[in-house]
């Protein structure tokens, strides 16, 4: 046996934990730890020191823990027996993972049994050697990257099929649509699995789903995507499923020579649905054509015919539609006696503001108590605050002050609910 013995490691970055095949150390080994490399020493199934990248000569002397549990003869300087564990600290970014069988998940969408299929690939550093060791390497001589995927397997399965179910769950999206919301899925799955692999001295730096996919040759897939597929060219076309169903219907009894009705049917489809045939099928005809005849229609109220909404005037008897609409909204100025639309602040005759009643919306003079169209009281106006009040109040309800009404004909301030002026005599109707 050599007297100087070099210990080191220059193997596969693939290789996460490996361990010195020799256990017979002598005194003045040279231990050499490469950059992105730590050593651990085990003697009796025990961590004991921890050695960082640089040259270590194994001295008992040099070596804290071990001195305490080795009684060396011969002044320490006698070989003993040790296990050397190397540790790879690089960053693994490129382990592959992915589903060894589709997941089978209800489609939140469209309600069918759909199986799904994803993979990616995630990145590690051992941050804790000791530990990685202790829990997961035992008494095998090296640990890889396909030890770490097989063994991590089952953790980051459960939780990528539950974060699957969960957003197409909570985002009521088809699971076709799901790969949409891989960034957002990835950072999900990164937070979930991180402290469990921390539990074992792994660091997981990065988590990424780059692909959820379905099997193309399923049968509840194939029939999704032809409906899907149906239904874009519904919504080009610009008709739905119903209506294609009653034009197949029509067509097919139309076609069919041997039924009693389809003369009848191919006569009232080809005629353009005359008088004897109108009657059983027009209703049935306007409600699948009426994706082709689209306007809304109103009534005439002269001839009763019916005609576009966005016309003035009926194509059968000419009448003016939009005059009596207009006739509905005009009021007769107080002062010129003109007509004018109730929403003109001004007649445009005279000049005379619109002064509506609040009742019947009938222009008032300013001084009326009364409305003259429908007799309806009018409220009263407080003169210091300008507050209406209701009929039959003495006193603003706002500001307290007292409520006084003007005679139309002298313009004398009155209080009281008085049936004559008591200035000029005219008569009031009772104010109030």
């Amino acid at each position: 046996m050599a007297i100087v013995k070099v210990v080191k490691y220059d193997g596969s970055p693939d290789v996460f934990a490996w361990k010195y095949p020799d256990d017979e150390l002598g005194t003045w080994t040279q231990l050499i730890v490469n950059e992105s490399q730590e050593a651990i020493l085990f003697k009796g199934g025990q961590a004991l020191d921890l050695f960082t990248a640089g040259r270590h000569t194994l001295e008992t002397s040099n070596i804290p823990f071990l001195s305490k549990i080795i009684n060396l003869p011969f002044g320490r300087k006698s070989p003993f027996k040790a296990e050397v564990w190397y540790i790879n600290k690089a960053f693994s970014l490129n382990i592959k993972w992915g589903t060894p069988t589709p997941i089978q998940l209800q489609d939140p969408k469209y309600k069918v049994f759909i199986p799904l299929s994803s993979y990616g690939q995630f990145g590690i550093q051992i941050e804790d050697g000791r530990k990685f060791l202790i829990k997961l390497i035992g008494t095998l001589s090296s640990y890889n990257k396909e030890d770490l995927t097989k063994y991590f397997r089952g953790l980051y399965l459960t939780h990528v099929k539950d974060a699957i179910s969960a957003y197409l769950v909570k985002k009521e999206i088809s699971a076709l649509e799901i790969n949409a919301y891989l960034v957002e899925l990835s950072g999900f799955l990164q937070e979930r699995i991180m402290p469990t692999m921390s539990d074992y001295g792994i660091k997981l730096v990065s988590f990424y789903v780059n692909d959820i996919s379905v099997p193309e040759d399923d049968a509840a897939v194939m029939k999704l995507k032809d409906a899907l597929a149906k239904k874009a060219e519904m919504d080009i076309i610009g008709f739905n499923y119903t209506q294609e169903r009653s034009f197949n219907t029509l067509e097919g009894a139309a076609k069919n020579s041997g039924s009693g009705q389809s003369g009848l049917m191919g006569a009232g489809i080809g005629l353009g649905m005359g008088v004897g045939v109108g009657g059983a099928f027009g209703g049935a005809i306007g409600g699948i054509t009426g994706v082709i005849n689209t306007k809304e229609t109103k009534t005439c109220p002269q001839c009763t015919s019916q005609m576009d909404a966005d016309k003035r005037f009926c194509a059968a008897c000419g009448h003016d539609t939009r005059a009596d609409a207009e006739s509905k909204e005009l009021v007769t100025c107080d002062r010129c006696g003109k007509g004018f639309l109730k929403n003109m602040k001004f007649c445009p005759e005279c000049g005379n503001p619109y002064n509506p009643c609040s009742f019947c919306g009938a222009d008032m003079p300013d001084s009326a108590i009364n409305c003259p169209s429908c007799g309806k009281s009018v409220p009263k106006t407080c003169q210091k605050c300008g507050t209406k009040a209701e009929p039959g109040k003495k006193f603003c309800a706002e500001c307290g002050e007292t409520l006084v009404n003007k005679c139309p004909a002298c313009d004398l301030e009155i209080s009281g609910t008085p049936n004559f002026c008591p200035e000029c005599g005219c008569k009031l109707g009772g104010i109030g």
